[in-house]
């Protein structure tokens, strides 16, 4: 499964109206951690598909949400469940970290 880039615009309809649980990854251009992590959250996308959703959305470029959700550090990755957060990590984690983020989620 592939990974969506959301901005402001799309936020609502692929993050909070989404049917399954939604992680979101806000990251940056210069964030090392960013690009750490994403291979870990292909893999989780893969392995969930259909079950899970997983999108990224570019801190810097889409303030109206990143102000909206407090994203003060990057990456920060946000569960959500029915429209509402349910869990949240900072900074680069592991793949078992993000594997009981999605579970909170789901």
């Amino acid at each position: 499964m592939e990974i969506l880039d959301v901005t402001d615009e799309s936020f609502e309809r692929e993050v909070l109206q989404s049917d399954v649980p939604v992680l979101v990854d806000f990251w940056g251009d210069h964030c090392a951690a960013c690009r750490q992590i994403a291979p870990i959250l292909h893999e989780l996308a893969e392995e969930r598909s259909g079950s899970l959703k997983i999108v990224k959305m570019h801190a810097a470029e889409n303030v109206m949400t990143s102000s909206q959700f407090g994203i003060r550090a990057m990456p920060t990755v946000l569960a959500f469940a029915g429209g509402t957060v349910c869990g949240q990590l900072v900074g680069a984690r592991s793949k078992v970290d993000f594997g009981e983020l999605a579970d909170r989620a789901s």
